[in-house]
């Protein structure tokens, strides 16, 4: 039998539903819901003053089981109970063994993997503290836990740079070199020419450009893609980077390109078909039906082994609007502060590698990108629910954390970079702000406007009439319906 279970010993709900699909809650309390109400005063309800706190009850009810989906979402249909059941105490006595374990049969005569050792045992019991305390967010597949640890080791990253904040540049070049010792022999080369030569288009030149950083540009896009889910918001942000490239190219070099390597190659090409594919997946995704077999009731080994793979996709897919015909300013400015805080983010990556001299293909920088792939995905859609339901009132955790170490490493690149950002061209700086509130305004706002057009021609499509002939339907598709509902939990 099935069971609805939050993984960590909460009572099962009464209803299931998912918060993207269909805006149901399940009907449990947590955190501060959960808490015993405090006895009032009765009132007499003759003048329905009762209906009305009742209404105001149901709502906080309601907020707060809307922030427990987002920010710990419980597990729908368990069928391996064994897998979500808490393991606290053996998980504890594992944990102890193995560490005493190796603390008592390793050499201890190099200093240097003393210290690591150590480093990592501290990593390994901080990991398992955030699988027993630390929230999944809105995701649970393809376990809670898994969610669990990325975020611990968010929280880990986070804290990392707030240690190197309050280090000066020689002590943070001396930890990496004792972290890799071959990066002593690595160093910018300032000289090196870019963007030369733009009237030789030749198509051993082009062909050159499409190497191994190429297809991940374009596979990087298609993943925005299944993460944003609207086109004009991509391709806002897609638009704006090649201005911010051009923008800080005096300060990092590799940022000038020819103009066909930034137009066609990066724009059209990998931008464009990123996007596209990325969409086409989001579209394919959404127009599938989710219902999932127990593995139990599955009777062969093959169709077992596929179900099991099958727990590494998505529980369920909805359609993202991130705009509405009716949004506020505040949700208007929200989707504008996204589009930014993208490109600051983006913007840290070539910073942190060009300030600290590290080659683009080292283990760090490759870390570091797959570790920020990863996390942004959480944390985009717990700040999609708190900037498009009404009935969530702050920000999810994942969310908050990922703010923070957006903010840290910008504030690492500034102080550790004094030299190089002494160079900067205020003018530059003031037009590039400029322009990215203009462009993201811009595009916002024709978003909002092919809403409207694309609403009107919903609501005045005739609909299909009964007997009317099945081959021929005039009714919105299943996808369009789901892209233009109203839930009446709009900002």
């Amino acid at each position: 039998m099935k069971k609805r279970s939050h993984s960590r010993g909460t009572p099962p709900a009464s209803s299931s539903g998912d918060l993207a699909a269909d805006g149901d809650h399940p009907a449990y309390k947590s955190g501060a819901a959960s808490a015993p109400a405090t006895p009032r005063k009765r009132r007499d309800t003759s003048d329905g003053s009762g209906s009305s706190a009742g209404a105001r009850r149901k709502r906080k009810e309601e907020i707060a089981q809307t922030f427990v989906i987002v920010n710990e979402r419980p597990v729908d249909d368990i069928s391996l109970d064994f897998f979500y059941k808490p393991h606290t105490i053996t998980l504890l006595a594992v944990s102890v063994l193995a560490v005493m374990y190796f603390a008592f049969v390793r050499n201890e005569a190099n200093v240097d993997e003393n210290l690591w050792a150590g480093l990592l045992c501290i990593v390994f019991f901080f990991l398992i503290i955030s699988v027993i305390a630390f929230p999944n967010g809105p995701f649970t597949r393809p376990h809670p836990a898994v969610w669990r640890i990325l975020f611990g080791c968010s929280v880990l990253y986070l804290l990392t740079l707030q240690f190197l904040m309050f280090q000066n540049y020689p002590t943070i070049r001396s930890i990496f070199y004792w972290i890799d010792p071959k990066l002593k022999n690595f160093h910018i080369d300032m000289e090196k020419e870019y963007g030369v030569n733009c009237t030789d288009i030749s198509w051993d030149r082009v062909k050159g450009h499409l190497d191994v950083f190429a297809w991940g540009h374009f596979l990087g896009w298609a993943f925005k893609a299944i993460l944003i889910r609207h086109m004009g918001i991509l391709w806002a942000i897609s638009v704006m980077w090649e201005i911010t490239e051009i923008t800080f190219a005096h300060l990092l070099p590799n940022f000038i390109e020819c103009w066909w390597d930034a137009l066609i190659l990066d724009v059209i090409i990998c931008n464009g078909l990123g996007i596209w594919m990325g969409l086409k997946i989001c579209q394919i995704l959404e127009m599938r039906e989710y219902k999932w077999a127990s593995i139990k009731d599955i009777s062969t080994t093959t169709g077992k082994i596929k179900r099991a793979m099958l727990q590494f996709t998505p529980e369920s897919w909805s359609a993202i609007r991130w705009l509405d015909p009716k949004s506020t300013a505040m949700r208007f400015a929200a989707v504008i502060q996204l589009v930014i805080f993208w490109q600051v983010t983006e913007l840290n990556t070539f910073f942190l590698k060009h300030i600290f001299e590290m080659p683009p293909d080292h283990f760090i920088v490759i870390g570091r990108l797959i570790f920020i792939g990863l996390f942004v995905a959480p944390s985009v859609r717990q700040y999609y629910v708190y900037v498009t339901d009404t009935r969530c009132k702050r920000v999810g955790t994942q969310c908050w954390v990922y703010g923070a170490i957006m903010v840290s490493e910008a504030i690492l690149c500034i102080k550790n970079g004094k030299e190089l950002f002494e160079r900067t061209q205020a003018i530059n700086i003031v037009l590039w702000l400029t322009i990215q509130v203009l462009i993201s305004v811009a595009f916002v706002y024709l978003a909002v406007l092919w809403q409207q057009r694309q609403l009107k021609k919903v609501s005045s499509t005739p609909t299909k009439r009964k007997g009317d002939s099945p081959a021929i339907s005039s009714s919105p598709s299943k996808g369009m319906l789901n892209e233009f509902r109203t839930a009446g939990n709009i900002k």
